[in-house]
């Protein structure tokens, strides 16, 4: 799960400026390059969400929906491990903002422990995923107190779900996961979907939202396959098209490609991310080259006019 969260917001004049954060090792502070990085993709280029990779980790920033504290540019960004599951982060997301909104302050000790107690809510969330058995021990639980405060007719009807959802729940994301390891991504997405309504069934609201997230997430990939299709199309033109556009051939690259690496870190293709990363490293080095040489032209020209 995530080595750590970021709070902070985006000032137009000034860039970046963290608000908040929680490390689960202090060593792990977010390099300044990486929040600057952010601050242009989400400002400048209007991507509500961003993936950017280094040689030892990813790290992951959304925009916060702030209509109801009358805030903008407020953002919450992650770093994960180099093998993290990106999908489910994202699909976590709403959990984490719902809180940050709800109890949103200027106070940077009180929202520390807002993204800690998220933090730690991840984790327990998982395990519960990962343990059926857990989750009947939190059952039993609640089932007890009901009977305590004397709620009969609930505690009865949380018992009669309570012996065979647990199970259930677990075999039904193994499925909907088995079903997006296969790209079936409309079957997985109702299979989420329908592991959600288990989990609501016992009142495990948490799971139940964090796996309709992840179903709608899911839902979204065919059009992020057609998306990438039109892409590469438009990429193609724009290389067939080279010896007309000349210099400006390397910049009308740059935005397919970087919307290419975002699409292509929601699929964790790892291998397709390094070469576009390579390409766009070399479309830049192209551009800064055809500037510096279109330059030298206007130089020479200006010297001929002089001799």
């Amino acid at each position: 799960m995530p080595k750590a969260i970021i709070f902070y917001e985006i000032d137009e004049s000034f860039g970046p400026n963290i608000l908040a954060d929680y490390y689960l090792k202090q060593d792990d502070k977010i390099p300044t390059n990486i929040l600057k990085e952010f601050s242009d993709k989400h400002v400048k280029k209007g991507y509500p969400d961003v993936t950017i990779r280094d040689e030892n980790n990813r790290y992951y920033s959304n925009v916060i929906n702030t209509e109801s504290i009358d805030k903008d540019n407020l953002y919450l960004g992650f770093i994960l491990e180099e093998e993290e599951d990106l999908l489910s982060v994202k699909s976590l997301f709403d959990n984490i903002e719902e809180r940050v909104i709800q109890d949103y302050s200027t106070d940077k000790k009180k929202m520390t422990e807002i993204l800690k107690d998220g933090l730690n809510s991840i984790l327990s969330l998982v395990q519960k995923l990962q343990e059926p058995t857990i989750i009947k021990e939190i059952l039993n639980e609640r089932t007890k107190k009901m009977l305590d405060d004397g709620f009969l007719q609930e505690a009865r009807e949380l018992i009669d779900v309570g012996e065979e959802i647990p199970q259930k729940l677990a075999e039904e994301v193994k499925f909907a996961e088995d079903l997006l390891a296969a790209k079936e991504y409309r079957k997985a997405k109702k299979s989420f979907l329908k592991a959600s309504e288990l989990a609501s069934l016992v009142q495990e609201e948490k799971i139940a939202s964090f796996l309709e997230n992840k179903g709608e997430q899911v839902g979204m990939f065919p059009e992020l396959l057609k998306e990438r299709e039109n892409l590469q199309k438009e990429i193609l033109k724009i290389t067939s098209d080279f010896e007309n556009t000349k210099l400006k051939f390397d910049e009308l690259l740059l935005d397919p490609i970087d919307r290419l690496i975002e699409i292509s870190n929601n699929f964790e293709e790892n291998e397709i991310i390094n070469e576009l990363s390579k390409l766009k490293n070399n479309v830049q080095r192209s551009s800064r080259l055809a500037k510096e040489l279109e330059g030298l032209k206007n130089k020479i020209k200006e010297n001929l006019t002089k001799i």
